[in-house]
């Protein structure tokens, strides 16, 4: 948890969510200039806005000591289902919205890990898994705000996600024939 012990915990995530806030205030200045009228884009940053600005506040006014990772996870399980929601109903997607179910997907799984070891194994010994979650999450979290306010393929995940279709699409061909 290096990040942490260097920057400290409410500085990381207050950074995180007053990105999603201005990568908000951007879709919504872009929307308004009509540069590009995709509503799910500004719905999706709406909803990551509201859930890290929500989010940081509801677990800054909790004791640090009742949240645990398992929260976290939970949290950014209900954002990924407010997305899907908002897809459901909208029917159209963004390449920003790849971004933002895989960076969710991820960070919930590094939370459940980091619980899983420290509450359920009740693990003490500083590992590799601490690292990878402390830069994990907040690499992934600024990903998202990027995807957001670029709103491109900027690691190649539709890219990845389009060959892998592809290559299932061919042996469910081969199989077939």
């Amino acid at each position: 948890m290096f990040l942490t012990e260097q920057f400290g915990f409410f500085s990381l995530s207050a950074l995180s969510a007053w990105g999603f806030l201005m990568a908000f205030f951007f879709n919504i200045f872009i929307y308004s200039i009509d540069v590009k009228r995709k509503t799910t884009l500004l719905i999706s940053s709406f909803i990551m806005m509201v859930s890290y600005m929500t989010g940081d506040h509801f677990f800054t006014w909790l004791s640090f000591t009742t949240v645990t990772y398992i929260h976290w996870a939970i949290y950014d399980l209900v954002t990924l289902l407010c997305l899907g929601i908002s897809y459901h109903l909208i029917k159209k997607t963004t390449v920003s919205f790849t971004y933002l179910v895989c960076g969710l997907s991820i960070n919930i799984l590094l939370f459940v890990a980091v619980y899983l070891d420290l509450h359920v194994y009740e693990n003490s010994t500083y590992w590799i898994l601490w690292d990878v979650y402390s830069f994990g999450v907040n690499i992934v979290d600024f990903t998202m705000i990027v995807a957001l306010i670029v709103d491109r393929d900027i690691l190649g995940l539709i890219k990845l996600k389009n060959g892998i279709k592809a290559l299932f699409k061919g042996q469910q061909v081969k199989h077939t024939a």
